[in-house]
């Protein structure tokens, strides 16, 4: 009986000193306001439009829970929708922290607001790619946009271009290796919900509903990374009080709804010089391991070598199969 209950569990760092669960995480906010949306939703990032991946006229999908979408500018409410009114939550979480509480598992607040503005984590410019449109193992699933590394950094040439995604591990990884609070998880590859329990009116509507999200992450793949909180606002969305020339940073959530701190980037571009890139690369060699709770050796997949090193001598093929970076 146990085992099974065990399995299902979040992957918290010590179960039985994790006392009380908690939503408050470090994370991306890829929030922005639409006239589709609810209108007290905020805008955080203007690079991706996610209402091109949602469905808010139900053509493919049949129903969702409550909540309705979370991502696009949220639930407007009756009589544009009737689902649960609320704001866009859209969000990547990077830590889960749990609490604001260490009795319960967590950590103080002031603890992480110190530590963050310390510059003991380096936050570099966060420039993120969605790389896929997936359904979870859920029954039925949530549906999540992606942001992976779709092969690892070159860890020999300095001057290769980093993998795109690549700072979520890097900070990822920094966190892990400063915050050992018992209830502190990360919630697998890095995604961001866009709908809770998505049934799918046939089997034909969801293959149409994945090819037409397919075409956006095309679209947007050509673009390449895009900085997020491109117009520096603040948690509240207005205007940073002290904006850098990079303003792509982090932010602290109690839950995926309120959202109290924003700490800017203070690890800046470029990121080719050699001692900016062994600090990168020496945090990209390892990851947490969430089933045995431990740091394991880095397992990327491979980037095709003959397809670009074909693309870097002008030969369209490798960027026709998508196999080498767009830029």
């Amino acid at each position: 009986g146990n085992s099974k209950n065990a399995a299902n569990m979040p992957p918290v760092l010590k179960p039985h000193l994790s006392k009380v669960d908690g939503l408050a995480f470090i994370g991306l906010s890829l929030s922005r306001k639409s006239d589709k949306g609810h209108p007290d939703s905020v805008t955080h990032q203007t690079a991706f439009d996610l209402n091109d991946v949602i469905d808010r006229d139900y053509e493919y999908i049949a129903s969702t829970n409550d909540d309705g979408w979370l991502v696009g500018g949220g639930e407007p409410g009756p009589p544009m929708s009737y689902k649960l009114p609320a704001k866009d939550s859209a969000h990547v979480e990077i830590m889960r922290i749990g609490t604001f509480n260490p009795e319960w598992g967590g950590i103080a607040e002031k603890e992480i607001v110190d530590v963050l503005t310390s510059g003991k984590i380096l936050i570099p410019q966060i420039e993120v790619l969605p790389t896929a449109v997936v359904a979870n193992g859920d029954r039925p699933p949530e549906l999540e946009i992606r942001f992976d590394m779709p092969y690892g950094p070159d860890f020999v040439d300095i001057k290769a271009q980093l993998p795109p995604n690549w700072q979520l591990r890097f900070i990822h990884n920094q966190l892990f290796k400063h915050f050992y609070n018992p209830s502190r998880f990360c919630p697998g590859a890095f995604h961001s919900t866009i709908v809770r329990k998505a049934e799918f009116r046939s089997d034909s509507h969801m293959e149409a509903y994945f090819a037409k999200c397919d075409a956006i992450l095309k679209k947007w793949k050509l673009n390449g990374p895009r900085a997020l909180n491109d117009g520096a606002w603040d948690p509240a969305g207005k205007p940073l009080q002290k904006p850098g020339a990079y303003n792509s940073g982090l932010w602290l959530f109690t839950d995926r709804t309120k959202i109290t701190h924003f700490f800017a980037p203070n690890f800046l571009p470029p990121y080719d010089t050699k001692e900016k890139r062994e600090i990168i690369l020496s945090y990209l060699t390892e990851e947490w391991d969430e089933k045995k709770l431990e740091w394991k050796k880095a397992e990327y997949a491979v980037k095709k070598q003959e397809l670009s090193f074909m693309n870097m001598c002008g030969n369209p093929i490798g960027s026709l199969l998508g196999m080498a970076g767009s830029k």
